[in-house]
């Protein structure tokens, strides 16, 4: 016998029982989609942290507010989520302002509103799929546990049939169940480290939207007056 063709990791995956073999096909699809994720993911935010460090240069360089907001209508596709939550506030301050007999105080509150929906809205788009990464790692070690304990019980319900239990025929049993373990690990350990750091991502772009949109109402506040 050749020990080391025998335990080698295509030999045990394709010899291991129906169960072990179901395990490792969806651990396998599951790190493959958590991967298409990360990759994904990682486009997202950098693009969303790069859009909105332009937008605010741009505001914050003392532009007059209504050609931020003419460019932002102007060029949908191509704005950030700042900018969008700019455009949703100032859209809504203007409606309110040219109303009669409007408190200013509500004016404010309802650009603020507007700016609230849209932030959620943005912020909801940001965080897609962020979930799936979270099950994947919670989730991915536990399934390839199952696989290994339910081929360690193959392998040794299959030592009933043989008149010595060696190494020899038991190694190969759980050499096959361990691989489902593995390839669980190997799907949750990403898809952790992802999620913390997508996350960590995500809540410092949150917060930058809801600095702004508190610095923004207090600008129009003044423009009130």
């Amino acid at each position: 016998m050749n020990v080391s063709q025998d335990l080698s990791i295509l030999h045990l995956i394709l010899n291991a029982s129906a169960v072990v073999q179901a395990v490792m096909t969806i651990l396998a699809g599951v790190s493959f989609m958590s991967w298409y994720y990360i990759f994904r993911k990682w486009f997202t935010v950098r693009e969303a942290k790069a859009q909105t460090e332009q937008f605010e240069r741009d505001f914050w360089s003392g532009g007059d507010l209504n050609s931020l907001y003419q460019s932002a209508v102007n060029n949908r596709h191509g704005t950030g989520s700042m900018e969008r939550i700019f455009e949703a506030g100032f859209r809504e301050f203007a409606k309110l302002r040219s109303q009669k007999n409007l408190d200013p105080k509500d004016v404010i509150d309802g650009s603020r509103r507007a700016m609230r929906a849209t932030y959620q809205r943005e912020v909801d788009n940001i965080d897609a799929h962020l979930a799936f990464l979270a099950s994947v790692g919670s989730v991915s070690p536990y399934v390839g546990l199952f696989g290994t304990v339910w081929g360690i019980m193959h392998s040794f319900r299959g030592l009933s049939n043989v008149g010595q239990a060696t190494l020899s025929a038991v190694a190969p049993g759980i050499a096959e169940a361990l691989v489902a373990t593995a390839i669980g690990l190997f799907a949750a350990i990403p898809a952790v480290v992802a999620y913390n750091r997508f996350s960590h991502e995500i809540d410092r772009l949150s917060t930058r939207f809801e600095s702004f949109m508190e610095e923004f109402s207090n600008i129009l506040q003044r423009h009130m007056r």
